[in-house]
């Protein structure tokens, strides 16, 4: 019977947040099927780990958490480096009210590095404060800080509108 309700309470919350999680996935790798794979491996780390999971204070940092160590663990595998991916999406080449704006955004964000992309997430789209983002991450408020600074200022250099010249006529 208690592993009736463990599973029932597990698959209310995938079934409350797995969109949520598949957006932050998607933001951290710019890929939504690969987004849709770290959202899987970390559905299947939380069901393994439920006992502990679902007593956290905070599940869904809990759960963020793991989905930010599983896409940066990735990261240093030599798959990653081995898998070649295209410039040009599917979805996003098939999405017509995708604006020109949001994929220049997600061109720039996809280029930053693994640990500033994760930091300038859960900062500015999970809107965590220095200190949550410090513990997602498993690394200081200092560091949180500087990746991002060095994340603004490369968004910030990449997404400068280009001046167009117009002529007059008189």
């Amino acid at each position: 019977m208690a592993k009736q309700t463990r599973d029932a309470e597990f698959t209310e919350y995938v079934a409350s947040r797995g969109g949520w999680l598949r957006k932050v996935a998607y933001l951290l790798c710019g890929d939504w099927h690969r987004a849709d794979d770290l959202v899987q491996e970390t559905i299947t780390k939380l069901y393994v780990h439920w006992s502990k999971a679902s007593r956290a204070d905070n599940l869904d940092g809990y759960a963020r958490r793991t989905l930010v160590n599983t896409f940066l663990a990735e990261q240093r595998t030599s798959w990653w480096r081995r898998t070649v991916r295209t410039d040009v999406d599917p979805e996003s080449a098939a999405a017509v009210l995708d604006l020109d704006a949001s994929l220049d955004l997600r061109r720039a964000l996809a280029a930053l590095p693994p640990r500033q992309r994760a930091t300038v997430v859960l900062r500015y789209y999970c809107d965590l404060s220095i200190d949550q983002a410090a513990e997602a991450l498993g690394c200081s408020t200092g560091n949180v800080k500087s990746q991002s600074s060095r994340a603004l200022d490369t968004l910030r250099g990449s997404l400068v509108p280009v001046p167009t010249i117009v002529e007059r006529t008189s």
